[in-house]
């Protein structure tokens, strides 16, 4: 019952979003300020029916992949030995807040003068992520039950042990959250720096050649549609999740 009546106040905050955007539209008169939903959506299915979308959208979804296949591996590995040594936190600490404090259009800009067009929305999400995804790696680490790791140490247990069968289960809900927020960032780094570099098949390249064609209903659409996409990866995401841990806790 609580499922349909969320569904019901989903569907009825889009179509206020609808109205609202239809409103402002016959307030602005003007196409190339804000084009109406219809022409938008006729736009979006005459992009999604071209084999030039398909190529875009192909090269920015292996960016992504290619992007968190670089920074799980390296986070989880980072964030557990940073959680249980201090001194490897404290020597990550200053990287941590460099990468924090430094705005993503300088980091694209100086990624495209090392990397070149296509390697940089790759290296620029990696970056991003790093952070956020080690530590709640390490959150996930140092969240452990400090009694029951006392316990552990007292018996000597192997760390091959305490790490399979204790620091695990309890990273798990950490690191799935960590992954929900590096996936949602990964798409919003990858899209930016490829409307700024303009690799030869991206999704941010159909934005920035309908902008600077003043296409705005086109932009309107290729925006639909990368929302679109990374809300369909995020649902594949979920789905995932509750396979790999059907039982985990929402709150983490």
């Amino acid at each position: 019952m609580a499922n349909k009546r969320d569904f019901f106040w989903s569907i009825l905050g889009v179509l206020v979003l609808l109205v609202f955007w239809e409103l402002t539209s016959l307030a602005l008169s003007s196409e190339l300020l804000l084009p109406d939903p219809y022409k938008t959506l006729f736009a979006l299915l005459k992009l999604l029916a071209s084999r030039r979308f398909f190529e875009a959208l192909g090269m920015s979804l292996v960016r992504i992949l290619i992007s968190m296949a670089l920074v799980i591996p390296l986070s989880l590995s980072l964030g557990i030995a940073a959680a249980l040594d201090r001194r490897l936190w404290s020597f990550l600490r200053p990287l941590f807040l460099v990468i924090a404090a430094t705005p993503v259009l300088s980091i694209i800009l100086i990624a495209f003068i090392w990397f070149g067009q296509e390697r940089t929305p790759i290296f620029s999400a990696f970056l991003m992520m790093f952070p956020v995804l080690t530590s709640n790696v390490m959150a996930g680490i140092q969240g452990a039950d400090k009694r029951l790791r006392e316990v552990l140490e007292l018996y000597r247990i192997p760390k091959t042990k305490r790490l399979r069968y204790f620091y695990i289960p309890s990273l798990l809900p950490y690191l799935f959250a960590g992954l929900h927020s590096a996936l949602s960032l990964c798409w919003k780094v990858v899209v930016a720096a490829e409307v700024i570099v303009q690799p030869r098949h991206a999704l941010g390249t159909g934005m920035q050649m309908a902008k600077a064609q003043l296409e705005t209903t086109e932009l309107l659409a290729w925006t639909a549609a990368t929302v679109i996409m990374a809300a369909l990866t995020e649902t594949v995401f979920m789905g995932l999740k509750k396979m790999v841990s059907p039982g985990m806790d929402h709150g983490h």
